[in-house]
């Protein structure tokens, strides 16, 4: 749900890379840049490259109703047990946190420090270290990568 007099568009997206603490508990803090485009209720699940993908629930229903246009293949029926058997429903409490749970922190190889990072329609939380080991991986090589995307899209 996207916040009272708002309606989801181009102009709303999850940007941004923050740092924050995992707890014991498995709560973490969502910045509150990001919180209020999430809404009251949400998903997390996992994502790829081994982070958590966190949806608005509505933007959680239309990737669902797109998946649910596809063939009924194996590996759509994979693709799907992989993000729905990991997906919780979840909020934040009072102190803008979310409370992750067990498989999922597991999944993620979480540990204390977090990367939080918008991603457009999307946010993802990856383990602070591993976040930086990709980003340095493709940073060397992401003007090869755009221009092969772009050069795709014209």
């Amino acid at each position: 749900m996207v916040p009272s007099g708002r309606k989801w568009g181009d102009d709303d997206m999850f940007m941004g890379e923050y740092i924050h603490t995992i707890d014991e508990k498995g709560r973490i803090i969502i910045p509150a840049k990001l919180r209020t485009e999430l809404g009251e209720n949400f998903v997390i699940t996992k994502g790829l490259d081994n982070c958590l993908a966190i949806y608005t629930y509505n933007e959680w229903k239309n990737i669902i109703e797109q998946y649910r246009q596809l063939p009924n293949i194996g590996e759509t029926r994979s693709i799907l047990r992989f993000f729905i058997s990991g997906a919780t429903i979840s909020e934040l409490d009072k102190q803008g946190r979310i409370n992750i749970p067990a498989p999922l922190i597991s999944f993620a190889g979480l540990s204390k420090d977090c990367a939080i990072i918008g991603v457009g329609e999307h946010m993802e939380i990856w383990d602070k270290d591993r976040w930086y080991e990709y980003l340095t991986a493709k940073e060397a090589n992401i003007t090869e990568i755009a221009d092969e995307l772009f050069s795709k899209s014209l």
